[in-house]
């Protein structure tokens, strides 16, 4: 289980982990899950690999077929992503609003370890590293809300529009400016004023 904190329940963890390899492209979209290999991955039986796998199915990331089993599924098209990204950037501008009162230092350490990280993987050039702590954040933003049902709905559409982080990355002059763009959003949370931060988010991400 090495990588995984063990802070939530072991079939949680192991979607997180799943969900989080798959949008950030370390497993590729039309790979195979296989759930022997993955048992062995992660030290469990295939039990809780089963119910993953159904999670991420339900999900829309993960196709299953009788003959085929399962597999990565394909993102939107790009029409559909140019869509959806509207519906994501007011998920997360409702999520802001939920949780801006509530804020606390935890938080703001939560989310300057993720923005350290990310700001590592960008000098490294990393793609996938910087693609995954890019996910990380903007999750996080999302699961501070609390609400069981707007992570649900922005799971969803991040899994169809996956490829449009990976993409966007490769816009930028400088990898660097990605973590610049994301600390913009961090400031503007830390700065107490909630239009700044709506604002900050609408910004980054539209």
């Amino acid at each position: 289980m090495s990588g995984i904190k063990l802070v939530r329940g072991l079939g949680e963890q192991i979607v997180e982990q799943l969900r989080e390899d798959i949008f950030s492209g370390r497993i590729e979209e039309g790979a195979r899950l296989r759930e022997s290999e993955l048992a062995a991955r992660f030290e469990v039986s295939r039990g809780p690999i089963r119910e993953a796998i159904q999670q991420l199915s339900w999900e829309g990331i993960v196709e299953t077929d009788r003959n085929k089993g399962a597999m990565v599924s394909s993102p939107a098209p790009d029409e559909i992503t140019e869509l959806l990204i509207p519906i994501r950037c007011t998920l997360e501008k409702y999520a802001i609003r939920l949780f801006f009162d509530q804020l606390t230092e935890e938080d703001f350490q939560g989310w300057d370890q993720i923005l350290k990280k990310m700001k590592a993987a960008c000098k490294e050039k990393d793609t996938l590293l910087t693609t995954e702590h890019d996910l990380a954040f903007h999750r996080s933003l999302v699961t501070r809300s609390h609400s069981r049902d707007l992570i649900a709905i922005w799971t969803s559409i991040v899994a169809r529009v996956r490829r449009h982080f990976r993409e966007s990355h490769s816009q930028y002059k400088k990898s660097i400016d990605i973590y610049k763009e994301h600390l913009i959003v961090l400031d503007a949370l830390r700065s107490g004023d909630l239009n700044k931060a709506l604002a900050a988010i609408e910004e980054h991400i539209c």
